[in-house]
């Protein structure tokens, strides 16, 4: 059965508070984190590298204990640890302990600079990162990519995309969702909400307009939305998850119906996004690292949910799609984030 929470007020922060904090000041370390920096150099020093050192080390930390480690390392020995993965480690494995080595911000950073580096642009890598997160990770995320790339990020995406899932992009980077007020979020704004949203879409002789219906699902806090939700079926028989799938097509589509789900259903909504990292053809190795990091922080819910969709564990579809060290890298983030409950 699905878990039944209380909606939310706001769009749900996928990291820790510690890192919120974190943008205030400098961290504070401890003697674990120090022991963990010393366990990553035996590991690298020399000739080779202990793949198995590193899964047990950088691969149990969480994601306050990672963000401590990125920095620490540094201050021990010198050298960056984001670069030592790099030039120790390749592959799927590879690419994953260099995101590992980040704060999650700067990870998030590196997974926008995949998916827009080189030939054509991965659309679900950048809608999974931008699409559906709270107005402060939004803020922390462009400050973030600016700092380290030195490049304005609406920019950024505004250049590698294009028609309707660039309208989407372009409204989620705003950070523009309202702050829950229940005598302003009422059923009666809900109702005419609803009903702009249908004949801005649905109920709209020629064309679609797609921004007025983007800017509705991200200025509306979850909790409101919900009651926007509830109104579009009393008065029109069908959600908006129906109505988006009636009015847009491809990618656009998926993009839209993902980031309504973050806000309405996020944990559900990343159990169907893990999945379909492994759907068809192949597995997408790329989107399950970057899921399975950047989720690290919310995954006992999502792992449940994933279950009940699925029948099958998240740690079990890892092990079938995956191999060698890259698997158990993996199935050690899974154990970190809930022991024993993968």
């Amino acid at each position: 059965n699905t878990i039944n929470l209380p909606m939310r007020i706001m769009s749900i922060n996928l990291y820790p508070d510690e890192i919120h904090q974190a943008q205030l000041g400098d961290p504070e370390y401890y003697p674990e984190i120090d022991a963990a920096c010393e366990a990553i150099y035996e590991a690298t020093k020399g000739l080779g590298t202990d793949e198995r050192a590193l899964i047990d080390t950088l691969g149990s930390k969480n994601v306050k204990e990672r963000f401590l480690i990125s920095y620490r390392y540094k201050e021990m020995y010198g050298k960056e640890l984001k670069e030592l993965m790099k030039s120790e480690n390749s592959g799927d494995f590879g690419f994953l302990t260099q995101l590992l080595a980040l704060p999650a911000p700067e990870a998030e950073a590196k997974i926008i600079r995949k998916a827009t580096k080189g030939m054509g642009t991965n659309e679900k890598l950048l809608w999974s990162v931008i699409c559906g997160r709270s107005n402060e990770e939004v803020q922390i995320l462009k400050k973030t990519y600016f700092n380290r790339y030195n490049k304005d990020l609406v920019a950024l995406v505004g250049s590698e995309l294009s028609g309707d899932i660039k309208k989407l992009h372009m409204v989620c980077l705003q950070g523009m969702e309202e702050k829950y007020d229940p005598g302003y979020h009422n059923a009666s704004k809900a109702e005419e909400d609803a009903i702009v949203f249908y004949k801005r879409g649905q109920g709209k002789k020629f064309g679609t307009d797609e921004q007025a219906l983007f800017e509705i699902i991200c200025k509306s806090p979850p909790q409101y939305l919900q009651m926007v939700d509830d109104a579009y079926v009393s008065k029109y028989n069908v959600n908006l998850e129906q109505a988006l799938e009636k009015e847009l097509r491809g990618k656009a589509e998926k993009a839209a119906i993902f980031t309504l789900g973050m806000k309405l259903r996020p944990h559900e909504t990343v159990a169907k996004h893990i999945k379909s990292t492994c759907a068809g053809m192949g597995t997408d190795e790329l989107g399950l690292s970057c899921a399975i990091l950047r989720y690290q922080h919310i995954l006992p819910r999502v792992m449940i949910e994933h279950t009940n969709l699925t029948s099958k564990t998240v740690g079990d579809r890892i092990a079938d799609e995956t191999r060698g060290d890259y698997r158990d890298l993996l199935i050690e983030m899974v154990k970190v984030a809930w022991p024993g409950g993968q």
